[in-house]
């Protein structure tokens, strides 16, 4: 799917540990990359990283993206040639309860890559990802393309706008001329699939309920998010990284990855209940207070066109590969670790 171009190649993925970065970290491993990770500890055993093993698969360091020193040792040592940056405080509700970590490491936390990549002659390509949530969200009803206003009410949305703001900062000052380092940002929606255990998120309170036969409580069941299966974003990102490398400044820039169709709240816990085969929604009568958009689409238009990349999946199948991801009982880490990869050889053929 990406020319080879990852083949041999030294690829660092920073928040390897987290749910995206792991999945990413197994893909590149596919494609005979030299994956070199670099991110905190996982959050649980049952996290995507752990339960595939794939400290065992990659070369993993201990670090965090706010301490500068470190990151450019890992840089001097393995000369990367590819960088994924992924490491973030990824959750709204949890940048409400620590705004200034979710500053820190988000917005600090991606200065000190770029920083360090501008001082490093084998890195070629840089893929920031950042989110959906980095635009002014003025509750429309069309998508949102990449020159639409950046924004963000709560932190965690403020912090990833500002993280844009730096990227296309450090474009403009040091990255403009044709022998420097190209970096691209990577904005997608809410990302399903297996290993997904964060707090506050949709399938994983879904999940932890389903096994614990109780009822899926809904505390906004109207809003509407572009949620979409784990490979699909990530397909996105490696295409994106890959023209990067090998055609440079044509691709540098913002980039939205956003799926098929979208879907509320409510009807994707329903589809997920249809799917599993049991269950029962419940609607709060205490809405969550914390501001955080009702409507949320973006626009791929230029995805589509310019980079030849496209969402394959509908919710129904994105939702059945998610679920089945999550009944791994039984199964040794290396059995979930070749799950995974034949969940991508699969996807790919689509």
């Amino acid at each position: 799917m990406f020319n080879s171009v990852y083949k041999d190649k030294t690829v660092l993925v920073t928040g390897d540990t987290g749910f995206k970065g792991s999945w990413l970290a197994i893909w590149l491993k596919e494609l005979g990359a030299n994956v070199i990770g670099y991110s905190l500890n996982p959050g649980t055993e049952e996290d995507n990283y752990v339960v595939c093993g794939l400290a065992r698969k990659i070369t993993h360091i201990d670090g965090d993206i706010r301490d500068q020193h470190s990151l450019k040792s890992v840089f001097d040592e393995y000369k990367p040639d590819i960088i994924f940056h992924l490491a973030a405080q990824s959750l709204v509700l949890e940048s409400y309860n620590d705004p200034v970590e979710t500053y820190s490491t988000n917005v600090m936390g991606t200065v000190n890559i770029l920083e360090v990549i501008r001082h490093i002659d084998s890195v070629r390509a840089v893929v920031v990802v950042t989110t959906d949530k980095c635009y002014e969200n003025r509750e429309c009803d069309y998508g949102y393309r990449e020159t639409d206003r950046l924004g963000g009410k709560d932190p965690y949305s403020a912090s990833k706008a500002a993280c844009e703001i730096v990227i296309n900062s450090y474009l403009q000052s040091f990255f403009n001329l044709e022998n420097t380092v190209s970096v691209a940002s990577a904005r997608a929606g809410n990302i399903i699939g297996g290993g997904d255990w964060a707090e506050n998120r949709i399938i994983p309170d879904c999940i932890r309920s389903l096994r614990k036969d109780e009822p899926i409580i809904v505390r906004n069941p109207q809003s509407v998010r572009p949620w979409q299966y784990i490979l699909e974003p990530l397909s996105g990102y490696l295409k994106l990284g890959a023209c990067l490398y090998k055609d440079g400044k044509e691709y540098s820039g913002a980039w939205n990855f956003g799926p098929k169709d979208t879907i509320t709240v409510k009807g994707l816990v329903e589809e997920i209940i249809d799917k599993w085969g049991q269950g029962e929604l419940s609607i709060s009568d205490q809405p969550n207070q914390n501001l955080e958009a009702t409507f949320l689409h973006l626009d791929i238009s230029k995805a589509l066109g310019e980079l030849g990349w496209e969402p394959k999946l509908n919710i129904a199948e994105s939702v059945n590969y998610t679920l089945d991801q999550y009944k791994i009982d039984g199964l040794s880490q290396e059995e979930v670790f070749q799950q995974r990869v034949n969940y991508i050889r699969d996807y790919c053929k689509i």
